[in-house]
């Protein structure tokens, strides 16, 4: 996927990823479920399904060769 060099990683979520949201880590990874706009909803393994505002928040984005 090719991004322009300045967009936003919103632009890089899509279903099926997984993250980490930063100031939450006792949620655990969670897997993109899907994308709208600026709404993101994860489920996460500690916290379930939660609708993130990719606005506020920049998830980090995991590497999870285990789950490929």
């Amino acid at each position: 996927m090719t991004n322009p060099p300045n967009a936003p990683l919103r632009s890089l979520l899509e279903p099926g990823l997984w993250v980490r949201h930063p100031g939450q880590p006792d949620w655990g990874d969670g897997q993109v479920q899907s994308v709208v706009g600026e709404r993101v909803t994860v489920n996460f393994e500690n916290a379930g399904k939660v609708l993130i505002n990719a606005k506020v928040v920049s998830l980090d984005v995991l590497d999870r060769p285990d789950l490929a």
